[in-house]
This record gives C-alpha cells, structure tokens and sequence, in this order.
C-alpha cells in the first residue's frame, strides 16, 4: 500500500501556523482539531517546521510554563522528514521509527499534498497484514 491511499482516504487538509504564532495558541488549535502536530509555514508558504505535542513537552520541560508564550518556531522541529504520495507504508514507518516522528508532510513534486500520522500509517498497515491473512487462510481452505 501506498501513501496516496491515505491521502484518498484521509484527504489533503493540512492544518498550519505562521511561525510568530505562540506556543498556547499553537496548543489550542491541536486540541481543538484534535491532532498531534500544526505544520509552521514561512509568509511565502514554505515549509519552516512542524510543531508536535512532544515538541511542546520538551518545551515546557526546558523553559517552563514560559515556553507557551514563545514563538512555535522558538520550539518546532526544523529538520522535517517527509514523505512522497509513491512511498510504501513499509518505508514510511522506517523514517518515522529512525527519526522518531510520529507525523509526516507529504510532497509531490515539491507540492504540499498532505500529511500522515503514525496512527494513519499503522492503521492501514494492519489493515494490509489483515487482508493477507484472510487471503491465505482462503487459500489453505480451498486447497485441503
């Protein structure tokens, strides 16, 4: 399966912020929306960062309750990995195992297209190893 499937699926919205914009508000529009991370967009739309729970947490561990008034691009991961429409779920959950994301923009040609979560990912990857499964179990039925 494919990254392109989530995004069938799941849809393209990408939830962002300017990078000005403080850490408590940043927060409430994760709760609000009820999501784990707000991409940070520069003012001609490019990418700077993405802001994630943990990111905060680290933020509030370090600086204190101080931290919620800083700028998110005072607390957000700069070096952001990213994902293609074309990779597999196998390699997607390679990166985000090895660089410890849980969520992951998805560029096409350069072009903001979406954004995956582990929890997307994984979902859909127990979904595949279920299919297999009931494949083969149909498989060894009509063999015996």
């Amino acid at each position: 399966m494919l990254v392109e499937t989530i995004l069938k699926e799941k849809g393209s919205d990408v939830v962002s912020v300017a990078p000005a914009v403080n850490v408590m508000e940043a927060a409430k529009i994760l709760n609000a929306r009820r999501i784990g991370s707000v991409l940070v967009r520069n003012d001609d739309g490019g990418i700077a960062g993405l802001l994630s729970e943990g990111d905060i947490v680290r933020g509030i561990a370090e600086q204190g309750a101080a931290s919620l008034s800083m700028p998110v691009s005072a607390l957000m991961t700069r070096d952001v990995a990213f994902a293609s429409p074309r990779d597999t779920l196998d390699s997607v959950l390679a990166v985000m195992t090895e660089r410890r994301f849980r969520h992951l923009p998805v560029l096409d040609q350069g072009r903001l297209v979406g954004l995956v979560s582990i929890g997307d990912v994984v979902k859909r990857k127990i979904e595949e190893v279920t299919e297999e499964a009931e494949g083969l179990r149909a498989f060894v039925q009509g063999a015996g």
